[in-house]
């Protein structure tokens, strides 16, 4: 079964991740921007968290049989913070038109705030001017009222909704989005958000036509294997493979393909594994003998 990945962190996983994840089925990782845990001081700090996410990240990424994307994009705990919101958005024109990149996200609502909606829009008409998909992040808290709002909020634009991939979504939720014509997302965690038996009953009830599943994975308590153990409970339910397949391959690659940056070819095979290549003159083996 071919998995691709559309939501993890991985700048905050250990590289073992990477390995139990292609052994598991994954061949293709979508990281998008996100918040480290507290707030960057300076515009500064997310470039070359941008740029690590492009370099170092994609590298590590293949190096273990994955093909690394990403998503750009001012998350909307730091869109509150003045010391870095305009400076952000200044940069990130130019990461969007790097290849790899293929959305603008993770934007959003967390708080609710009126700030987070000014740069949430700032950047979804970035992408209309660079062409690309946007990834919704909703709150956590009040998710309901966080979903219709960003929903609001799109529509109000005339921002194309088959470009919209709303995530974090729940049993409440798909029931807003489903005739919407834009993508649902579902973040499976061990404890919170959805979790796999949750995520049987809802495919069981509504198909896989305009849904996918990720892992979300990040430095917090969450699992890069979300997807495979689901994939796993999907198929003990009886859901056919081609099904399965359609859940976590075509659909991710179907909307990320808008972007123009998509290879599903090139993504079906795994990369050439070589452990003695170097990034910038760093190898991931620290100093060990290439095996591979």
């Amino acid at each position: 079964m071919r998995i691709f990945e559309p939501h993890a962190h991985m700048f905050s996983r250990v590289t073992d991740d990477y390995e139990r994840m292609a052994l598991s089925g994954i061949r293709v990782v979508l990281e998008p921007a996100f918040w480290l845990g507290q707030n960057r001081t300076s515009v500064g700090t997310f470039i070359d968290y941008f740029d690590t996410l492009l370099g170092w990240e994609r590298f590590r990424s293949q190096q273990n049989g994955i093909w690394h994307l990403s998503t750009m994009g001012l998350n909307p705990r730091e869109a509150n913070d003045d010391r870095v919101n305009d400076d952000v958005l200044a940069v990130l024109p130019r990461y969007l038109e790097k290849d790899g990149v293929v959305g603008v996200g993770e934007i959003g609502l967390d708080d609710q705030t009126k700030k987070e909606e000014k740069y949430f829009l700032a950047q979804v008409e970035l992408a209309r001017v660079h062409g690309l998909p946007v990834l919704i992040h909703t709150p956590h808290r009040d998710k309901k009222r966080g979903f219709e709002r960003c929903i609001e909020l799109i529509q109000e634009v005339g921002f194309p909704m088959e470009r919209v991939l709303l995530d974090h979504g729940n049993e409440e939720t798909i029931r807003i989005t489903r005739d919407l014509g834009c993508v649902s997302g579902f973040s499976i965690y061990p404890n919170t958000k959805m979790d796999p038996p949750r995520m049987v009953r809802i495919i069981e009830e509504y198909g896989v036509e305009g849904i996918v599943i990720n892992g979300a994975c990040d430095w917090g308590v969450s699992d890069p294997l979300s997807v495979p153990k689901t994939v796993f409970r999907l198929e003990v339910a009886g859901l056919s493979d081609e099904a399965i397949e359609r859940l976590v391959w075509r659909n991710p690659i179907d909307f990320f393909a808008q972007s123009g940056r998509i290879d599903e070819l090139a993504l079906s095979a795994r990369p050439r594994l070589d452990k003695s290549q170097t990034y910038d003159g760093n190898s991931m083996l620290r100093g060990q003998d290439p095996k591979a």
